[in-house]
């Protein structure tokens, strides 16, 4: 990891500080890219761009599974399946480092213990906060909340749109990629995938 940091990126405000190559690298793309990265417009740009750039991938800084470590045991007896959908989130594809924008779907059968439903999305966002593919992404969520909660089924259904389809090469807007991970009984079972998805719109 760079530690070169110039005496300019002293940050008295609280921000992060950036290296001084990470900064040149992102002024030789400018200059690649056509523009002049000591114009007025641009030279503060690639401060912003290399913060933002750690925000959009504060991911890597966490353990996803640690959201789902405390559970509760009293539901009442409730063994039925348990829905978070419309998941908003972010991500940006490891091939283009374009956004993918969409939401998401999760959904697990529980045993004896149940986990707050906000860890549902914060699992989502501490994968998606990463350089992904969706298919990836899907997957990782599912295998996470099988793995930590130990459920009877998870189902994870994601619909992003990509930038590096829609703003670029095929430049193709309006379209959107669905994918699904099921496991347990709901892979099993047809009868349990169809009323999971059907729960989730699907």
């Amino acid at each position: 990891m760079s530690s070169l940091v110039g005496p300019d990126e002293d940050t008295p405000d609280g921000k992060l500080a950036v290296p001084a190559d990470v900064q040149e690298a992102i002024r030789t793309l400018i200059r690649w890219s056509g523009d002049d990265p000591a114009r007025e417009g641009l030279v503060d740009t690639p401060k912003r761009v290399a913060r933002a750039w750690k925000e959009y991938c504060l991911g890597y800084g966490e353990d996803p599974a640690v959201h789902l470590s405390r559970v509760f045991e009293e539901v009442g007896g409730y063994n039925d399946i348990v829905l978070l959908k419309d998941i908003p989130f972010q991500s940006h594809c490891e091939h283009h480092m374009a956004p993918i924008i969409g939401k998401a779907a999760i959904a697990y059968l529980p045993n004896d213990k149940v986990v707050g439903i906000s860890k549902l999305a914060r699992v989502l966002h501490g994968f998606a906060r990463r350089l992904q593919i969706q298919e990836r992404l899907t997957a990782e969520v599912a295998q996470c909340i099988w793995d930590h909660l130990r459920p009877q089924g998870v189902a994870v259904v994601i619909d992003a749109a990509h930038a590096c389809m829609t703003a670029r090469g095929v430049r193709t807007p309006g379209v959107s990629m669905v994918t699904s991970r099921m496991m347990g009984t709901f892979l099993e079972d047809e009868r349990s995938r169809k009323e999971v998805l059907s729960l989730m719109g699907y």
